[in-house]
């Protein structure tokens, strides 16, 4: 089975992280490691934020001697403990496959999220790898390698659906239900102005108005989107139609790997092997062994 691989483009304009609610941790790590070991998906597109015809030169690395991360425990399924206390996920299999790139020792260290920023600009490690959002504010605190993920926004339907695309023609004016205030919800009253809004105070609400079968779609965040299509609490009732949706305007530029301002040589070691994991398809497996239902 093949995937195939999109280049997505990453612009200026920031937006918040999204934070998982705490019962979805189970289903995520469930999920991470049930899909590892198969089969790429048929079909599957896998995102890739470097240009694959970008020259690549390798970085001067004889200033590095080591790479100390650091990264938080509780947004699965970047980063999250097992039950045997080791460190797990996303951001930390991406830390490893770094070091090994590079051929650099490396350490992953926990902290908490308010703690990481601080602890690196106090020299208390060298790279945050924590799915930080790049963005404006960020950008004063620490400087960023090139985005290597991003969260895009997506439609979800009934799998039986009859509508066969999620374009604003073929919506026209049914019901969507979104979070009230979200940038998903800004999203579509600037490009789907002809359907009837259902806003919600929780994703679950709007996503629950869907299996009910009282709205005909859902459009939201398409990382927790795909655990949700993927777990017991969707039953099956429904797929991803069309999509990603990634303007940048209202999902922001990505998330990268921050380092401390002025680290230059750290940061352009860390922009190529991020790109060498890309080309060499490293990014990819670790996208289709954490995502079993992916976000793209």
């Amino acid at each position: 089975m093949q995937a195939t691989k999109g280049w997505v483009f990453a612009y200026p304009q920031g937006a918040p992280l999204l934070r998982f609610r705490p019962s979805v941790l189970a289903a995520c790590l469930l999920l991470a490691f049930a899909a590892g070991s198969g089969p790429a998906r048929a079909g599957a597109a896998i995102p890739s934020f470097f240009d694959p015809h970008h020259p690549l030169q390798k970085p001067d690395l004889s200033r590095l001697r080591q790479i100390r991360f650091l990264t938080e425990d509780d947004f699965p399924p970047f980063n999250f403990l097992l039950p045997d206390g080791q460190l797990a996920g996303y951001n930390v299999d991406l830390a490893r496959a770094i070091c090994a790139e590079l051929e650099l020792p490396c350490t992953i260290q926990r902290r908490s999220w308010d703690l990481l920023i601080p602890a690196l600009n106090d020299n208390g490690g060298d790279a945050v790898i924590a799915s930080l959002a790049i963005n404006d504010d960020t950008r004063k605190q620490a400087d960023f390698t090139a985005p290597y993920f991003l969260t895009p926004g997506r439609f979800a339907m009934f799998a039986d659906t009859t509508l066969t695309a999620a374009t604003p023609e073929a919506i026209g004016d049914r019901k969507v239900s979104v979070v009230a205030g979200s940038r998903h919800e800004a999203f579509l009253k600037a490009f789907y102005p002809g359907v009837e809004l259902v806003t919600f105070e929780t994703p679950a609400l709007a996503r629950n108005a869907l299996k009910s079968g009282k709205v005909a779609a859902h459009f939201g965040d398409a990382v927790s989107l795909s655990f949700w299509l993927n777990g017991a609490e969707a039953g099956g009732c429904c797929a991803f139609k069309d999509g990603p949706f990634t303007d940048p305007r209202f999902f922001g530029e990505g998330v990268g790997v921050a380092v401390k301002k002025g680290n230059e040589p750290l940061r352009r070691a860390l922009d190529y092997a991020l790109a060498r994991l890309d080309r060499r398809g490293a990014l990819g497996e670790l996208y289709l062994k954490y995502f079993p239902v992916g976000p793209f």
